[in-house]
Parts: C-alpha cells; sequence; structure tokens
C-alpha cells in the first residue's frame, strides 16, 4: 500500500527523539526505582480551583460542540490577558487549540510549505523539527552559542538566511537551554526580520517561568506586530499539561485564514476547558511562583553538587523548567552518558542530541523532580563521570 510523503519526512522525528524517556518509563513502570529527570511535567497539580472549575463546567452541560476559533470566554480572557501588553488585540486576533504543540503545527501549515524553508535556533525543542517538516519545508538553523549564553544573535541569523526562508521559529523563554532574550536582542532579530520579510512564530510557554531577568517579546514591539504569531498554553504556567488548553495570537488577517485550517483539524475545543482555561487566566493562582521558586533552589542544588565533579560543567537557565549539563568532558556522547546513567545508576536524563546538533555535547535535566531526589540523581552522575574519565584516562 503507499503512503502520503509526510509519513517518510517524519519517520524518524516522533517517539525516537524520546527513547531514553520512554524505556526509562516502561522500566519505573515494571517496578525499578529509576529517578525520571526527563520531560517538563510539573511536580505541582494544577490548582484546586481549576479543577473545581473545569468539574463545574462539566456538570453545568459544557460538554457539547464548540466552534473553531474557541469559546467566547476564554477569547475575552485572553484579549485581557494580551491587551496588558498590547492595546489593539481583539478576538479576532485569536484561535484556540489543544495546547501549543497543536497551535505550532496549524501555525506553521499555514505559513509555510514545499520549497520554503524556517529558521530555528540549534539547539531547539525537540518537536520543532517535526513541526516544520511535515508542511514540507526545510528547516534552517542558526547556532545558539554557550559563549553568548545561547541566546539567539542577529548576526548569526543574518548569515543563516536564504531565498527561500518565510519564518522565523522563535523559543523565548528557550527550552532546552532556558536562555531569555532581552528587548533589544528581539529587536535587532526583528530588524533582521523586516529586512527579508519574515514571520517571527514565538513560543512563549515558558513566559511565566523566568528565573533570572525579564520577559521580552516580539508581539510587543508595534513595528514587529503585523509579522508575529505568538503560541502558548496554560501547560506550564498553570501546571496543567495534561488539559491540552492553548492558543495562537497573530494579525487579524492570519486568524482568519488560518480559521479554516483549524476548524478542519478540530472542529473546535472543549467547552468545559475552555471556561477552566478562562478561570485560569483572570483568577491568578500561587502555581507559577511556587514553581519558580523550586527551580530556582534546585538549580543551585545541581550546581552545587555537581562542583567539581569531573567532566560535568552544568549551565544554569534563565528560565524554565530544566538545566544543560555540558558531559563532553567525560569522553562520551550525550546519548552514551544519558544511556550508561540509565543502565548502570537509574536515573534517567534526556540526552542532547534529541535537541540538535547544538546540545550534543549536553543532557538536559528535569528540575520538575523533589529535591532529595535532584540531589541523589547528581550523586549518581558524578560517579558515572568519574568511572567514565577513569576509563577514558586508562584507554589514553
Amino acid at each position: 500500500m503507499r503512503y502520503a510523503s509526510i509519513t517518510d519526512r517524519l519517520a524518524s522525528l516522533g517517539s525516537e527523539k524520546w527513547a531514553v524517556h520512554v524505556e526509562a518509563r516502561r522500566r519505573r513502570e515494571s517496578g525499578e526505582p529509576i529517578i525520571e529527570l526527563t520531560i517538563g511535567e510539573p511536580d505541582l497539580p494544577p490548582h484546586e480551583t481549576l479543577i473545581a472549575e473545569a468539574t463545574r463546567a462539566m456538570q453545568a452541560g459544557r460538554h457539547r460542540y464548540s466552534n473553531g476559533r474557541g469559546e467566547q470566554i476564554v477569547l475575552d480572557a485572553l484579549v485581557r490577558k494580551y491587551a496588558r501588553r498590547r492595546p489593539d488585540v481583539t478576538g479576532d486576533n485569536i484561535l484556540c487549540f489543544p495546547g501549543t504543540q497543536t497551535a505550532l503545527f496549524a501555525v506553521m501549515l499555514g505559513l509555510v510549505e514545499t520549497g520554503d524553508a524556517v529558521l530555528v535556533g540549534d539547539p531547539l525543542y525537540a518537536t520543532y523539527e517535526g513541526v516544520i517538516r511535515a508542511t514540507g519545508a526545510e528547516q534552517v538553523t542558526v547556532p545558539l552559542r554557550p559563549e553568548h549564553g545561547f541566546h539567539l544573535q542577529a548576526a548569526d541569523l543574518e548569515r543563516a538566511v536564504t531565498p527561500r526562508c518565510r519564518v522565523l521559529l522563535l523559543n523565548t523563554p528557550h527550552n532546552p537551554t532556558g536562555a531569555v532574550l532581552t528587548a533589544g536582542e528581539i529587536a535587532a532579530i526583528g530588524e533582521v526580520c523586516r529586512r527579508h520579510d519574515l514571520w517571527i512564530v514565538c513560543d512563549e510557554v515558558y513566559e511565566d517561568l523566568v528565573l533570572s531577568g525579564s520577559f521580552a517579546s516580539p508581539f510587543d514591539d508595534p513595528e514587529l506586530a503585523e509579522r508575529t504569531i505568538v503560541c502558548s498554553s496554560i501547560s506550564k504556567s498553570h501546571a496543567a499539561p495534561g488539559f491540552r488548553s492553548g492558543w495562537a495570537i497573530g494579525p487579524v488577517d492570519f486568524a482568519r485564514r488560518l480559521l479554516a485550517v483549524s476548524e478542519t483539524m478540530l472542529f473546535g475545543g472543549q467547552p468545559f476547558i475552555a471556561d477552566m482555561t478562562a478561570y485560569a487566566l483572570d483568577n491568578p493562582v500561587d502555581t507559577s511562583a511556587r514553581m519558580r521558586d523550586a527551580y530556582r533552589r534546585r538549580v543551585d542544588l545541581i550546581v552545587a553538587t555537581l562542583a567539581g565533579a569531573p567532566g560535568l560543567v552544568p549551565f544554569p537557565p534563565e528560565a524554565g523548567m530544566f538545566i544543560l549539563v555540558d558531559v563532553s568532558g567525560t569522553g562520551m556522547s550525550s546519548e552514551a552518558f544519558a544511556r550508561a546513567l540509565l543502565d548502570e545508576e537509574q536515573v534517567a536524563v534526556m540526552p542532547g542530541s534529541s535537541f540538535g546538533a547544538g546540545a550534543a555535547d549536553f543532557i538536559r535535566i528535569s528540575l520538575t523532580v523533589p529535591d532529595t531526589a535532584i540531589e541523589e540523581a547528581c550523586r549518581r552522575m558524578r560517579a558515572l563521570a568519574a568511572r567514565s574519565v577513569i576509563r577514558e584516562t586508562e584507554r589514553a
């Protein structure tokens, strides 16, 4: 039987990138005491008021068909959220989706196709290549360099642009590096995008988890408004990844054109989740603040516990729920180190190779487990690193 070419384009871009996590989860479910530091799933539950609101909405009958753009209650709440950043926002700028991932997929489908190219920083979130390749477009990577704190540099972007480029897929705060672009850096990047007539698709899902510095966005710059589309959700900000509630917000004409794509994909979302999302946006809770405090503390704990460890160099993040650790000094690749850590020490981390060539020397550690587990995992990493360095020395 024959298949569409999209299945070939995505053949190696799905769960294969998460192979270490999948194996660790399988072992954990079979009874092994694995310390799991792989995915960005908050260890806090959603605030009890959000559960109560979703329950109330379901009991009130809010479980029938919706519409392609989104329930009015959540559109109004999103207008209030983003109008604080840009007063001209209306519901006509917004489309609701089940999570940031779906929003990114639909947006990219509406902007590029075969023959086009999309620029994206490397390291990059593991699903971005699939989102781009699904459309038939080419991925063009821009190096995010450790010596610049993994901040995208306008000069590097300029050098990477080709005549086929149509979109810059920007992620700030960034996963996996935790980098947060400044307003000045965004202005310089925006100037490159204006000069080459590029869309800016900005994944801002970690907006509320800035650990140091301050959040900035191209969406807030009036000169970039006509070319900027923001994708986000409540998955990280409200520790609610399982509710799958996200959105895209951009120019009115963009939203109008993408509406048919959204309707073809989804035919609307779940009204009870819309009600809960609107409640979450309009009624601040302390979930993000509690996560920020925990993640800062765990970053400090990792840095302190790994201090002096042979071959391990942590890079403290500015935002998000992960920290990168350079393992190249152990003589092992990130994939080999992650596999050995799982097999020999029962600790699961993500190999940086899952996040592009720019992270090939790193592992990514999730900050979403208790402090005691983080500390124990770091002790086991030190043990593996010490053995690896000894083996490397003996081979030399």
